[in-house]
């Protein structure tokens, strides 16, 4: 996994789950109710030395393997419009991240607006090359046109 996140939900609805899971789903991005005991367990035995006892409430987790930060956006965006669910912090580079770090990490942008801005930087100094060079020849065009008019 490239990070996790918790989410509390208590009083989330069970329709507003499904679309939660389904939105999770379509970003590849794997989600479970899980026992906090489990938890526990599971850290303890891959030595990641994280206290779960932090968080309190129904504990919810979202995996993200390709991205670390398009899990926090989703639980982030979805929080907003459905107060039930609180993103209460996760883990990202093997460390336990408390919420506020989770919410600043929801906040960046992701990897597909990264590639977006870095194809848009590179492309603009080159179409702006382009045009200046397209209007070098419009230019010899236009004059070539004005002495061919001059002689007829």
């Amino acid at each position: 996994m490239k990070a996790a996140y918790f989410v509390t939900f208590d009083g989330l609805k069970v329709k507003e789950t499904v679309e939660l899971r389904k939105l999770l789903r379509e970003q590849k991005i794997d989600y479970e109710v899980i026992k906090k005991t489990l938890l526990k367990l599971a850290f303890k035995k891959h030595k990641l030395n994280i206290d779960v006892d932090k968080i309190s409430g129904s504990l919810g987790m979202a995996i993200g393997f390709e991205d670390e930060i398009t899990p926090a956006k989703v639980l982030g965006n979805f929080s907003k419009e459905h107060p039930a669910l609180k993103l209460a912090g996760g883990i990202y580079e093997n460390k336990l991240i408390d919420q506020k770090q989770a919410l600043a990490l929801a906040k960046l942008p992701g990897k597909e607006e990264l590639l977006t801005k870095l194809v848009w930087l590179v492309q603009y100094p080159v179409s702006g090359l382009v045009n200046v060079l397209q209007g070098n020849l419009r230019g010899l065009v236009y004059a070539l046109k004005a002495m061919s008019e001059k002689k007829v």
